[in-house]
């Protein structure tokens, strides 16, 4: 068949050459409206594999369900187990390269090399995950975790027989330690006489080291464990000791069934679909966005049948109270291991203060590392 524009136009066609052209242009125009259609691409960045738990897992659920929302508006792509360092900042380089319009880095050790790769390609947008740096083309996230390990410390504190529990600390940072004082002031609320151990294993997702971490806090003594970790296997070592663990980024409890008392889960796809939704409208700004119960960027997993009532009834309340907005979790009044009060009683910390904490509250047994 000919081009439509080398058909010679006949009388008995009763089309004109005027129409003709205007019927070519019609095609063009109706081209350029595809290519405006075109599908956003998004990229994610994450820092360990995606398998079938934890952190990234979490971020994969996120990115799916933007798939399953927007449908053929996206096309997703993601890198997985990407170093904190010199290889992200090549890794987002690249996709940025690849012409994806919009990239999320999902750890906060991706930090510098975002920045640094946002500022190379000023069109493209970015979201980075638990980081405080923005520009006008990179905005930051995360979810106010510290609420759900709070209340996973409550079912502790409500659960345990000896007293101690544990905690298998990744990376000594304001995000971690935040997560660690939120675990134990929880469990105080229901036990004053709580103490927790914390061992710090310097990876976010290493099951050797995490397994090994567990086994010690339960020869310490631990009889309820959580994580700021990525695998589930604090969770195995707990079921294999007879002992309960919290699941931690996403639910963990196929993997210990009788061992987890519930899980603390980052609920991403939500914010995935407003940020991908504003960048295809044209109306995406640089935020610093802090997700929580109360709008259900944290979620809990069911509570184990085995957990006490009043722990439960406890956990319940405090849960509806912080979606209610009645209740912080670092409410005063609340000391440092030194005792001196940090937080005053009727005063909650601020949020500049909790986004930079660097101390222990008492009951947490050690120090933290340098």
């Amino acid at each position: 068949m000919k081009p439509l524009a080398s058909v010679e136009p006949k009388p008995s066609h009763g089309i004109s050459r005027w129409r003709v052209g205007l019927l070519a242009l019609g095609l063009s125009l109706g081209l350029a409206s595809a290519s405006a259609a075109a599908p956003l691409k998004v990229a994610f960045v994450y820092v360990g594999p995606v398998g079938d738990a934890g952190w990234s897992y979490a971020h994969d659920q996120g990115r799916l369900a933007l798939e399953k929302e927007l449908g053929a508006q996206v096309k997703t792509t993601y890198v997985e187990s990407v170093p904190e360092g010199a290889d992200a900042e090549r890794v987002i380089r690249q996709l940025a390269v690849d012409g994806n319009q919009l990239i999320f880095t999902t750890s906060f050790g991706y930090m510098e090399a975002t920045v640094k790769v946002a500022r190379m390609f000023p069109k493209v947008v970015f979201e980075h995950a638990t980081g405080f740096k923005k520009t006008k083309n990179l905005g930051v996230y995360e979810t106010r975790f510290y609420e759900g390990a709070y209340l996973l410390g409550v079912l502790a504190g409500g659960t345990t027989k000896s007293n101690t529990l544990g905690f298998v600390g990744s990376f000594p940072i304001p995000e971690v330690i935040r997560n660690i004082d939120a675990f134990t002031l929880g469990a105080q609320s229901v036990n004053p006489k709580i103490k927790t151990k914390v061992i710090w294993v310097n990876t976010w997702y290493d099951p050797g080291k995490e397994r090994q971490a567990a086994e010690t806090l339960i020869a310490q003594g631990a009889d309820v464990m959580c994580q700021n970790t990525d695998s589930p296997a604090t969770l195995q070592v707990a079921q294999e000791k007879g002992v309960y663990a919290c699941g931690w980024d996403s639910d963990m409890s196929r993997f210990a069934p009788k061992a987890q008392i519930s899980a603390n889960i980052n609920n991403w796809g939500p914010y995935y679909v407003k940020v991908a939704r504003d960048v295809i409208a044209g109306t995406w700004k640089p935020s610093d966005t802090k997700l929580g119960i109360a709008d259900g960027g944290v979620k809990l997993a069911p509570v184990l049948p085995s957990v006490p009532a009043a722990a439960v009834k406890a956990f319940e309340d405090k849960k509806a109270a912080i979606a209610a907005g009645t209740f912080a979790p670092f409410q005063g009044p609340i000391k440092d291991q030194s005792g001196t009060v940090r937080v005053p009683a009727g005063s909650v910390m601020s949020v500049p203060d909790m986004m930079a904490i660097n101390w222990y509250v008492a009951g947490v047994e050690g120090s933290i590392p340098k």
